[in-house]
C-alpha cells in the first residue's frame, strides 16, 4: 500500500512505489491495449455485472504470420438489435479495437448481415479508415464526432504541476488550501491497495462520495449498485497487477475527498471522484485532483486521462486538451442494415424538426 504524505502544493512531496507488476494481464488476441478498456479485468467486469442477458461475440483473426486483433461484441437479444463494443454504453468509456493486422478485423465485422453501433471510439484508431474500405461493396459505413476524451499532457520536465495553470488558478489552489489548513492538518493518500487491502478501501472510498450531490442525483455508487459492482471487480482484479489507485485527501484526519484511477501505460487513469459536502467549502475535490497530477508528474507519466462523460467544468477549471472520438454506425446491405438505416434517418428528421431546422 502507499503512504500518506503532507500535502503542500508548493513544495516536493514523498510519493511511494507501488508494488511491481507479479506478472503482465492474460494475453489478449493482438495484444498493444491502449486503452483501460481493452483489458480482460474491464471486460470480464462488464459481462458479469451487466450483460447476463445479452449476446456476447468476441471477434477475433489471425494472419499468415500469426499476428492477432480483436475486440469484444455484445448485442440486445431480437432480430433488429446491433453489435457493440463491451463497455462502451454501460460505463460509457473510450473503446477501441486492439492488435494486427486490423484490415482483416475489420473484413470479418463488415461480412455480419447485423449494423455495428460503436461509440466513442477513438478518431485516430486504424479501426476507423480499416473498417471505411472494409464496407465498400457490403453497405455503408457513417462516423460522426462523440465525445472526446479529455486529458492533460505531461511535459517531461514539469518541475510543478502549477506552472501548468494561470495565476488565477494558482491562487485558487493556494486560497483552498489555507481554507483546509484552518480546519486542521491536511493529508494525501495515493494508495496501491493488494487484493486483501481493496475492499475496505473501495468501500471506504464509497462513503465519501455518498455524501455528496451524486447521492441525490442517484449517480454515487452506493446507489447505483451495478456500478459500485461494477467497478468492484474490475478495479479489485487490476490490483493483483499492482495497477489500481486509490486516493484520499484527509483533512483533521477525515476523508474529505476520494479518487478511483488506474496507473499504467504510462498514465493515471482517472475514473470515479468525490467528496464530502461537509468540506466543500476548502474545495477537497481540486485539491485531491492536483495532488495526484503532482504524483503523476513526479513519476513521470506521459498524461493525466480524464475518463467519463465530458463535463463542463472540466474544461473551464483543469484542461482544454481533448482528443477526439467518432461514433461509427455500419448499415449492411442487409434487411436488418435497411431497417436500421431508415430508423436512424427518420430519428435525424425528427431531431431537426424539433429544433426548428429545414
Amino acid at each position: 500500500m502507499g503512504e500518506a504524505y503532507g500535502t503542500q502544493p508548493m513544495k516536493p512531496a514523498k510519493f511511494s512505489e507501488p508494488a511491481p507488476l507479479a506478472a503482465p494481464f492474460p494475453a489478449e488476441p493482438g495484444g498493444g491495449a491502449t486503452l483501460p478498456t481493452q483489458l480482460p479485468a474491464f471486460r470480464d467486469a462488464v459481462t458479469e455485472t451487466f450483460l447476463a442477458d445479452a449476446i456476447l461475440r468476441p471477434v477475433a483473426v489471425r494472419s499468415g504470420d500469426g499476428a492477432e486483433a480483436s475486440l469484444p461484441l455484445c448485442r440486445a437479444r431480437g432480430p433488429f438489435a446491433r453489435w457493440r463494443v463491451v463497455g462502451s454504453r454501460e460505463v460509457f468509456e473510450p473503446v477501441d479495437a486492439q492488435g494486427e493486422p486490423m484490415d482483416l478485423l475489420a473484413r470479418e465485422l463488415a461480412r455480419d448481415a447485423r449494423p455495428l453501433d460503436f461509440d466513442r471510439v477513438p478518431a485516430n484508431s486504424p479501426l476507423v479508415p480499416a473498417l471505411a474500405e472494409a464496407m465498400r461493396g457490403h453497405g455503408w459505413l457513417v462516423a460522426r464526432p462523440a465525445q472526446p476524451r479529455p486529458l492533460i499532457t505531461l511535459p517531461p520536465d514539469l518541475a510543478d504541476p502549477l506552472a501548468l495553470f494561470n495565476a488565477g488558478r494558482r491562487s485558487d489552489f493556494r486560497r483552498a488550501q489555507r481554507k483546509a489548513e484552518r480546519q486542521g492538518a491536511v493529508a494525501c493518500e495515493i494508495l496501491s491497495p493488494t487484493p486483501a487491502e481493496f475492499d475496505a478501501l473501495f468501500d471506504e472510498a464509497i462513503a465519501v462520495e455518498s455524501h455528496s450531490w451524486k447521492r441525490a442525483a442517484g449517480s454515487a455508487l452506493e446507489v447505483d449498485r451495478s456500478k459500485q459492482d461494477f467497478f468492484r471487480r474490475f478495479l479489485g482484479a487490476c490490483c493483483g497487477d499492482g495497477l489500481t489507485r486509490i486516493a484520499f485527501l484527509r483533512i483533521a484526519g477525515q476523508p474529505a475527498a476520494m479518487q478511483l484511477a488506474l496507473e499504467w501505460r504510462e498514465r493515471f487513469w482517472l475514473f470515479k471522484i468525490g467528496y464530502d459536502e461537509a468540506w466543500r467549502d476548502c474545495s477537497p475535490g481540486n485539491l485531491l485532483m492536483l495532488h495526484t497530477l503532482e504524483y503523476a508528474a513526479r513519476k513521470g507519466l506521459r498524461s493525466y486521462e480524464l475518463l467519463g462523460n465530458v463535463e463542463r467544468w472540466i474544461a473551464l477549471l483543469w484542461t482544454g486538451e481533448q482528443l477526439p472520438c467518432l461514433r461509427l454506425r455500419t448499415y449492411p446491405r442487409s434487411l436488418r442494415g435497411l431497417v436500421a438505416l431508415a430508423g436512424d434517418g427518420c430519428a435525424a428528421g425528427l431531431a431537426k424538426l424539433r429544433r426548428g431546422e429545414p
